[in-house]
């Protein structure tokens, strides 16, 4: 099982979730709302087996991106993974659009050219964000909980970018159309923990066979054939840092 976006960090127990990843096998990429929060996180995770760390500037946290960019800068070469960023023109994000910018320009600056993989916000900012990705020669992303235009993700997925799935999607009709429309090369699973309530609690990694299991329902696919792809699509990505 491969959970490409989760806040390890922002559940009651992050030592918990972490070894449940290790004990269970499930490869699991911990998403940071910011640089500081990765300073505080990191060391927890070098002694994981399956959870790595990523450094984060969220779209949403911009008052504090001004503070924090040396931060990002600082840490950047500690990590090969880049989360969760991006840009949020919602109406919770519109009134800090042209911060939000700023900061994604600096940040995509900073990692292009390097082997680094990104776990990218986008709501309703969608184009905005690719065709940033493509003007500083982003190689490696996922778009994770892609909300966008169903036109949009036959060109994200031609542009060689991923797209991460959760169970919120699953469960949407809006979601699930967008699922039916991602090419299943370019198909990644995240749980987006713990934002996600499923059974009555937040959603953790152990969730993702079921998460790969709607997916296999909604593609009338086999869940070991939905699994499968999304390893070998992981493993594709990991190619890039090489």
């Amino acid at each position: 099982m491969i959970d490409t976006h989760c806040h390890i960090d922002l559940y009651p127990d992050p030592e918990k979730v972490i070894r449940e990843c290790d004990v269970n096998g499930i490869i699991t990429i911990g998403m940071t709302n910011l640089p500081s929060h990765f300073e505080v996180g990191h060391e927890h995770l070098l002694s994981s087996t399956k959870c790595r760390l990523a450094l984060g500037m969220h779209p949403l946290f911009s008052q504090y991106h001004k503070d924090e960019f040396p931060l990002f800068v600082r840490n950047l070469p500690r990590t090969s993974y880049v989360g969760e960023i991006g840009l949020d023109f919602s109406k919770e994000g519109f009134a800090s659009k042209e911060l939000q910018v700023s900061t994604f320009i600096k940040v995509l600056e900073q990692v292009s050219g390097k082997k680094k993989i990104l776990s990218l916000h986008s709501r309703r900012a969608e184009n905005e964000v690719l065709n940033l990705l493509t003007e500083y020669k982003i190689k490696s992303a996922i778009f994770h909980w892609y909300s966008g235009p169903l036109s949009l993700v036959a060109k994200i997925a031609e542009l060689g970018y991923y797209l991460s799935v959760n169970s919120a999607m699953i469960n949407s009709t809006a979601g699930q159309k967008i699922i039916r429309e991602i090419p299943l090369d370019r198909l990644l699973t995240e749980t987006d923990g713990p934002f996600i309530i499923v059974a009555g609690r937040p959603v953790r990694p152990i969730d993702i066979q079921s998460i790969e299991r709607g997916i296999a329902s909604l593609l009338n696919k086999r869940p070991e054939e939905i699994s499968e792809n999304v390893h070998r699509n992981f493993r594709s990505l990991l190619s890039s840092l090489k």
